[in-house]
């Protein structure tokens, strides 16, 4: 006998936010941060997941609006999990790899004007006090990742 799940169930379910971002890195290893417009702090490129799209599609739609680049969007670095912490809703939060960028790469970034107004590149000890601590813990783990071949789980910026 098979179990028909009424639309009203799938309604009832949870619904918890997503995003996707991505490392790039230059050839002396050094992570692309951007720098919204909108809210202080720099970031890793990447967005909220939409209806009906993929962690993975969100990153490649993410970077090609923010940063201009049409690439191939390597494999999955971090996972990070994080409950409610008010106004913030609980959260599914993914890294992946976006490799290596050549200076040719680096001098076809575009960025949006109405959204980011500058990108650099930084050394793990040199990334900024102004990113979030939590972004800054998910960037550290996600660039331990990159560097072993590995991918981890955290659970609020924490290994589990």
């Amino acid at each position: 006998m098979t179990l028909a799940y009424s639309h009203a169930y799938y309604e009832s379910l949870p619904k918890k936010r997503m995003g996707a971002g991505c490392l790039f890195f230059n050839e002396r290893n050094e992570v692309l941060l951007v720098k919204p417009n909108y809210k202080p702090g720099w970031e890793i490129p990447g967005g909220g997941v939409e209806d009906n799209e993929s962690p993975k599609q969100c990153c490649q739609r993410e970077v090609f609006e923010e940063i201009g680049l049409n690439r191939e969007i390597g494999r999955l670095l971090v996972l990070d999990y994080n409950r409610p912490n008010d106004p913030k809703t609980e959260s599914l939060m993914f890294v992946f790899d976006g490799g290596v960028l050549d200076e040719s790469d680096i001098a076809a970034i575009q960025l949006p004007a109405d959204e980011l107004s500058e990108f650099a590149f930084f050394r793990r000890d040199t990334l900024p006090n102004t990113m979030t601590k939590p972004l800054k813990a998910r960037v550290l783990a996600a660039w331990q990742q990159y560097d072993y071949g590995q991918t981890l789980y955290l659970e609020n910026q924490q290994k589990v």
